[in-house]
C-alpha cells in the first residue's frame, strides 16, 4: 500500500519546465570583403546543412530539443536578425528555419570587419534565448576583424561565462595566403570549453564545412567528447 501511494503521490508532482539542451545562435559575414555571389552561396550553405541528413539526425538524437537563432554581421553598428529564436522540436520546424534562411535577403554589403561588435550583439541575443543547458555562439567569416574592439575585449565587456564560440573559417583561394586567418580564430575568436574552428575552402566549401560544425556541435556529450583531427 505505501509503495502504491509513494507512486500515486510521485505521478501527481508538477512536470518539469520545458528543457532545452542547446542554444545554437549562428552569425553570418555580411561584410564588404563578401560580394553577392558568395553571399549566396553562405546563405544556401546554410539551407542545405539544416536540411541535410546527417544535421538532422543532429538535431532529434535526443528527445530534448535544440533552441536555433541566425543573424549577420558587418560593421559596427550592422547586425539583423535573419532568424530569432524558435525551438526546433520537430523536423517541420527545422525545414521552416532553413526556409526563413532562403528567402532572406542581405541587410548591408559595404561595410567592414567588426567582429567585437558583432560578438556583443550576439551576447544580447543570447541572453535573452530560451533556457538551455549550454549556449555555442558560431562566428563565420572570411576576414579578420578590422573596425572597432576584436573579439578579445568582448569576451570581457559581454557575458560570455558561460557560452562557447565556433568558428567556421571561410578561408581563400590561395591557402598559403590565408593561413593568418586560421590562427586569428585560434588565438582571439575560439572560446569556451570545447570551442573549435571549421575551415571551408572558399565559399564553395561553405555547406560541406557548416554541415560538419552542425554535427560536432548537436552531437550528444558522449559523441562530442570525441576528438576531430585539426580544424575541420
Amino acid at each position: 500500500m505505501r509503495s502504491a501511494l509513494f507512486a500515486f503521490a510521485l505521478s501527481a508532482l508538477p512536470l518539469p519546465a520545458f528543457a532545452c539542451r542547446l542554444a545554437l545562435l549562428l552569425a553570418v559575414d555580411v561584410s564588404s570583403s563578401v560580394d553577392a555571389a558568395e553571399d549566396q552561396l553562405q546563405r544556401g550553405g546554410i539551407v542545405s546543412a539544416l536540411i541535410a541528413p546527417e544535421v538532422q539526425n543532429a538535431f532529434f538524437a535526443s528527445d530534448v530539443p535544440v533552441a536555433l537563432g541566425i543573424y549577420e554581421w558587418s560593421g559596427r553598428y550592422n547586425q539583423e536578425v535573419l532568424l530569432d529564436w524558435v525551438i526546433i522540436d520537430t523536423p517541420a520546424d527545422l525545414l521552416a528555419a532553413a526556409e526563413t534562411v532562403a528567402d532572406s535577403k542581405r541587410s548591408h554589403n559595404d561595410f567592414p570587419t567588426a567582429m567585437g561588435y558583432a560578438l556583443g550583439f550576439g551576447a544580447k541575443m543570447l541572453a535573452r534565448a530560451p533556457k538551455c543547458d549550454t549556449k555555442t555562439l558560431d562566428m563565420a567569416g572570411d576576414g579578420q576583424n578590422n573596425e572597432g574592439f576584436g573579439p578579445q575585449a568582448a569576451y570581457r565587456e559581454f557575458p560570455f561565462d558561460d557560452v562557447t564560440v565556433n568558428g567556421l573559417v571561410v578561408n581563400g583561394a590561395d591557402f598559403e595566403a590565408e593561413t593568418g586567418l586560421i590562427a586569428f580564430y585560434e588565438g582571439q575568436v575560439m572560446h569556451g570549453p570545447g570551442a573549435f574552428i571549421v575551415v571551408a575552402q572558399g565559399f564553395d566549401d561553405y555547406a560541406r564545412a557548416m554541415r560538419r560544425k552542425l554535427v560536432r556541435e548537436l552531437s550528444l556529450p558522449i559523441l562530442g567528447a570525441l576528438p576531430l583531427p585539426g580544424p575541420g
